[in-house]
């Protein structure tokens, strides 16, 4: 049995096999996320919804934090043929749409 897609993608983001798409690079700019917080908080923090399903990679909704402690999440996705993490989306969540910032209000 494999690690499972929160390890591959913890493994890749730790060999720098990332790849950040524009829609999520501009959402990185627009929450004031650095790629350090964004990493840290994919590599400390747990996934909150999987989308097995999604296309071309099955893909999760990662809750974490950065190291000034904002709650983060993030979208990977993770494909084994090219041993490569892909970040969708990264947004700093409302809190009024999260229970704990883990369950859909």
């Amino acid at each position: 049995m494999g690690r499972g897609i929160l390890g591959d993608i913890k493994s890749a983001i730790k060999r720098g096999r990332i790849n950040i798409t524009d829609h999520a690079d501009e959402e990185l700019v627009k929450d004031d996320i650095c790629s350090d917080g964004l990493y840290s908080s994919a590599l400390h923090g747990k996934i909150i919804e999987e989308y097995r399903d999604d296309k071309p990679f099955p893909s999760c909704l990662i809750h974490g934090k950065d190291k000034m402690g904002r709650h983060i999440h993030s979208v990977w996705a993770y494909s084994r043929e090219y041993d490569i993490a892909v970040v969708i989306t990264a947004y700093i969540p409302d809190p009024d749409k999260w229970v704990n910032y883990e369950k859909r209000k």
